[in-house]
C-alpha cells in the first residue's frame, strides 16, 4: 500500500504534538482525521480556547473530532466511519481498547523517553530532576497497560548540564516528529521489528517512573544537595515551575517561582535555606555543599523577571527566611 491510500488518524493535544502532525502533513501522509481535547475555558474571561492541535488542524482543513468521552458510542461510530488503517498518538490521553484496537495496523504512540525508563505523564521533567545526562524518544504499539507496548524505534538525545525542561521539550518534539514519520513509513512498508519491553529489563536495572507532577511536588527542598536543587529547578522550568515560600517573623509571606539558577560549590556553616544578598544583583540560598544563585523568578501576582529587577522592587529581603521541606 502506498502512503497516499494509507488512512491515518492523528490524536494529540499540546504543542508537542503539533510538530509530529505538521511533519506528517508535509511528508504527504494521508491524515483522514484529527482527535484532540474539547475546547476549555481559560483566562480571566473564561473564554473557550482550542488546543494547539485543533488550531493547526483548522488551518490545514483537517477533519476534527473532540470527544468528551472516548467510549461514547456516537464517537466510536464516527471513528469507524473514517476507516483508519493506523492511529498515531502524541501527547493525548489514555485510550480504551475499543479505540486503540480499531485500525488494522494498530495504534502507535510517541513517548518522550527511552522506554521502559520513565513511563508516565512527565518523562521530560523527571529525567532532568533526576540528573540524567541522556534521554530520547520512543515509538511503540499501544496495548492495555500504559507505556508498556512493544517498541518500534528509539532515538537517543543528550541532555545538556544546564538544559531546562522547556529546552529539552523543544528538542525532543522535533526529534520525535522525525521518529514518527520514520515509524509510519516503515509500518506502511511492512518493515518493522517489534521489541518487547521486558526484553530490555534486567534484574540490575532500576526502572524510573514519570508520574504526573502536582503543585506540592514543585516545592523546593533547600535541605537537599546543591545538584539536586539545581536539577529540580531546571527540571520544572518553565512549567509547572519550582516554587518556594519565604516568610518573616511577623507573618509576611513571599511566594516565588524560580525558573533559572546557577550553582556555587562552597563549604559553609549557613543553615539550609538561609538567604544571602547584596540587595543589588546577588540573591543566593544556602543548601548542602553550596549555594543556589537565583537568576530568574516570578513573585505571585507579578511578571517573570531577572533577579536585579526583583531586588529593586522589594525591601529588606533578609527579613524573610526560607522554609525547608515546606516548614520553617
Amino acid at each position: 500500500m502506498n502512503k497516499e491510500n494509507f488512512r491515518i488518524i492523528f490524536m494529540g493535544t499540546p504543542e508537542f504534538a503539533v510538530e509530529s502532525l505538521d511533519v506528517l502533513i508535509k511528508n504527504n501522509f494521508n491524515i483522514v482525521g484529527v482527535i484532540t481535547a474539547p475546547d476549555k475555558p481559560a483566562g480571566r474571561g473564561q473564554k473557550l480556547v482550542s488546543s494547539p492541535v485543533k488550531k493547526y488542524a483548522l488551518k490545514n482543513g483537517l477533519t476534527i473530532l473532540q470527544p468528551e468521552k472516548l467510549k461514547n458510542p456516537q464517537f466510536l461510530e464516527v471513528l469507524k466511519s473514517l476507516q483508519p488503517d493506523l492511529q498515531v498518538v502524541v501527547a493525548f490521553r489514555i485510550l480504551p481498547e475499543s479505540v486503540w484496537a480499531l485500525p488494522e495496523y494498530g495504534t502507535i504512540n510517541l513517548h518522550a523517553s527511552l522506554l521502559p525508563q520513565y513511563r508516565g505523564a512527565a518523562p521530560i521533567n523527571w529525567a532532568i530532576i533526576n540528573g540524567e545526562t541522556e534521554t530520547g524518544v520512543t515509538t511503540f504499539f499501544i496495548r492495555h497497560e500504559v507505556d508498556t507496548g512493544n517498541i518500534l524505534f528509539q532515538e537517543k538525545v543528550t541532555i545538556g548540564p544546564k538544559e531546562t525542561a522547556g529546552e529539552l521539550h523543544d528538542r525532543l518534539m522535533r526529534t520525535g516528529a522525525g521518529l514518527v514519520v520514520r515509524t509510519v513509513q516503515n509500518i506502511i512498508d511492512q518493515n518493522i521489528n517489534e521489541t518487547k519491553q521486558n526484553f530490555l529489563i534486567d534484574n540490575k536495572m532500576e526502572l524510573k517512573t514519570a508520574p504526573k507532577i502536582t503543585r506540592e511536588d514543585c516545592r523546593i527542598n533547600w535541605d537537599n544537595m546543591i545538584d539536586q536543587v539545581f536539577n529540580f529547578i531546571r527540571g520544572l522550568s518553565p512549567s509547572p515551575g519550582a516554587w518556594s515560600e519565604w516568610t518573616t517573623k511577623s507573618g509576611d509571606k513571599l511566594f516565588l517561582k524560580i525558573f533559572s539558577s546557577e550553582k556555587e560549590y562552597m563549604p559553609h556553616n549557613y543553615k539550609s535555606g538561609s538567604i544571602i544578598t547584596d540587595r543589588n544583583h546577588l540573591l543566593k540560598v544556602a543548601c548542602k555543599e553550596g549555594f543556589i544563585h537565583i537568576k530568574n523568578l516570578q513573585q505571585a501576582g507579578k511578571k517573570r523577571m531577572g533577579v536585579e529587577e526583583f531586588l529593586r522592587g522589594i525591601r529588606n529581603i533578609e527579613r524573610f527566611s526560607v522554609g525547608v521541606n515546606g516548614k520553617e
